[in-house]
């Protein structure tokens, strides 16, 4: 709940948890269908059969109708070929798009945020690409079929090769290295599970998600680069969100962004990521990033950007650019959250990237009760409870499930998981005795003075440079 005579809004917080009219029947239908491929198609079985129907029987209304009638029947019978595949894949993230749009519809109903504008431009133009590509696109869709056709606990070490080489003829051109990426870490995942049969646990609906985007970038057309436009202003950030994986690691700085020409503000995102060996962890990750992108050490700071023609794309991400950027003047991100968020308008998402797992709104919470059972926390707005999503705070920060505990106002991200709305605390307003004192995730970002920081990033120096000295060795050999 943001006060009106601060800038804000009242936050409806009981549309969070009032049920979304076709929620449950569309996520069954793919639940349905998820199962489907488990067992696989080669040879179905009758209750294979019916979960083909009810993904068709879901879009029965819809353009796909006719097409995801016919796949049904084609591999309930196991005779599906590769259109057939694509129909079914296609019908599965209709129906999560369907999903995404009902509860980003819902989430800016919550908070009274501007409904994004379409942009009919925002698909670029697609195209075939060359012969080579083409090939390519058919062996990649040819191994994705024969995946679904042996399922999950079908797979096995040779049939899961088969994505190597078709990896490593993509990976040279710009233009396939998109689902060349997508294709190298599901044939690893799957790797690692295999055999198949013996796996004691499927990750049921994140192998079908990578499966069906993965064949649907082998549609001609389908995997262009992103249309974009060039736009210069302020950019005012309100936090960052730190992902990190055995082997890479991603900051996303999300952030209000204030045209020049006087135009309405937007929301919009900044990514940058970096490879990066097991031993670099929490505050370290920041040394692998921060020479990539000056908005990091911005955000640390607490300062503005000025972007002088900074490239954008119609989905709101900006492609960062150093050269195009400089700092600007002090900014304190609840002052921002308080008069900005509410009336910046976020970008349309593209097709294929609408799935509920993608949503993440930024919000301004105030004004609520914390709550904690068996180290859950959730806060209490209005009378409804809202869980907060303590696992994805990063260790690489001073913020901390405790110190979310002891806040008054929180800058976070409301996502959808597992049937329900929670939020990602970004940053914190807590009280430090008589003052009032903000926490970031990313205040370790543009460096830090902080004691435990200033340990994590000594560490992950020593283990950089102990690797690049190993390496150095290696390559004079």
């Amino acid at each position: 709940m943001v006060p009106d005579d601060e800038g804000g809004g009242l936050m409806r917080a009981d549309l969070l948890t009032d049920a979304v009219d076709g929620l449950d029947e569309a996520l069954a239908a793919v639940d349905g269908f998820d199962e489907v491929l488990v067992a696989g198609l080669l040879r179905p079985q009758p209750a294979q059969a019916d979960g083909l129907f009810a993904l068709a029987d879901a879009v029965a209304g819809s353009p796909l109708a006719s097409r995801v009638a016919e796949a049904a029947e084609k591999a309930a019978a196991g005779a599906a070929g590769e259109d057939h595949f694509i129909a079914l894949a296609a019908a599965r993230t209709a129906l999560l798009g369907s999903v995404h749009d009902a509860l980003t519809v819902r989430m800016e109903e919550a908070v009274g945020r501007p409904r994004a504008e379409e942009d009919a431009d925002g698909a670029g133009s697609p195209g075939d690409g060359d012969e080579q590509a083409a090939h390519l696109h058919v062996a990649a869709r040819e191994w994705l079929c024969n995946l679904a056709r042996a399922g999950w606990r079908g797979i096995d070490h040779e049939l899961v090769a088969g994505a190597a080489p078709v990896v490593s003829a993509m990976l040279p051109d710009p233009a396939l290295r998109r689902l060349a990426t997508l294709l190298d870490g599901f044939a690893a995942e799957l790797a690692a599970s295999c055999p198949g049969a013996t796996l004691e646990r499927v990750p049921v609906r994140r192998w079908a998600d990578l499966w069906s985007r993965a064949l649907l970038l082998t549609v001609p057309g389908a995997a262009h680069a992103p249309a974009t436009a060039e736009v210069s202003g302020r950019l005012l950030p309100l936090g960052v969100d730190l992902q990190e994986h055995a082997t890479a690691v991603q900051a996303q700085v999300h952030a209000v962004f204030e045209p020049a020409d006087g135009g309405a503000s937007r929301l919009v995102r900044a990514s940058v990521s970096a490879p990066k060996p097991d031993t670099v962890v929490g505050a370290g990750l920041w040394q692998l990033l921060r020479p990539r992108m000056s908005l990091l050490a911005a955000v640390s700071e607490g300062r503005a950007m000025e972007l002088d023609a900074m490239p954008v794309t119609a989905e709101g991400d900006l492609i960062w650019d150093d050269a195009r950027a400089r700092t600007g003047e002090p900014v304190e991100i609840f002052t921002t959250a308080r008069v900005a968020l509410p009336t910046a308008a976020a970008f349309a998402t593209a097709p294929l990237d609408r799935h509920p797992a993608r949503i993440a709104v930024p919000v301004l919470v105030e004004g609520y009760d914390v709550e904690e059972e068996d180290g859950a926390v959730a806060f209490r707005i209005a009378g409804q409870r809202l869980p907060v999503d303590t696992g994805r705070i990063p260790a690489a920060g001073p913020l901390t499930p405790e110190v979310v505990a002891s806040s008054g106002a929180c800058i976070g991200l409301l996502r959808w998981d597992a049937g329900e709305f929670l939020l990602q605390p970004l940053a914190v307003e807590r009280r430090a005795g008589r003052r009032t004192v903000a926490v970031h995730a990313g205040a370790w970002a543009g460096g830090t003075t902080d004691k435990a920081g200033v340990r994590a990033e000594k560490a992950a120096t020593d283990a950089v440079k102990v690797l690049r000295e190993r390496a150095g060795k290696l390559l004079r050999k």
